[in-house]
């Protein structure tokens, strides 16, 4: 509870208690407040003990931390194999690269990576240039943006 406490704020207080109430009346002070914080104490393991045998004794072993939700996260994954995994899984998946993707195809522009990795056909079947199996139309339309200050046309698919 006071882990953070300093040598400064404990004599700071010191003061503040000796100042309130007097070097006469603190060491009663100290008891009562001892006292109390003795039976909140009780107070909690008595309930956490009737909490425990109400719940029965297949909840014997049963700790209030893991309510805490980072807790009982952290101990069901601990001994899980499927854990592993899911970390392989969330190293392999670079999401500002999926994201970039994401936002060249929707600008129509190429990836700068599958750009240079897709091949080029240059006099295929329909006499077009660019991309291996895209139609004429498809190259068409990437040609056709709009240019600087233009808005671009209206697709109400695309909303």
């Amino acid at each position: 509870m006071f882990n953070d406490l300093g040598i400064l704020e404990l004599v700071t207080l010191v003061v503040l208690a000796v100042l309130i109430f007097g070097p006469e009346k603190l060491p009663k002070v100290i008891q009562d407040v001892s006292r109390f914080i003795r039976k909140v104490r009780d107070f909690s393991e008595s309930a956490k003990q009737d909490i425990r045998t109400e719940l029965g004794p297949e909840f014997k072993d049963f700790e209030f931390e893991d309510l805490n939700p980072k807790t009982f996260l952290r101990k069901q994954l601990e001994g899980n194999e499927d854990f592993n995994e899911l970390k392989e899984l969330r190293s392999s998946f670079d999401l500002k690269k999926e994201m970039n993707e994401v936002a060249d195809a929707v600008h129509g522009r190429e990836p700068e990576i599958a750009a240079a990795s897709v091949p080029v056909v240059v006099g295929g079947a329909s006499g077009a240039e660019g991309p291996a199996g895209a139609s004429p139309d498809l190259l068409k339309k990437k040609q056709d943006k709009p240019g600087t200050g233009e808005r671009p046309p209206y697709d109400s698919d695309a909303t």
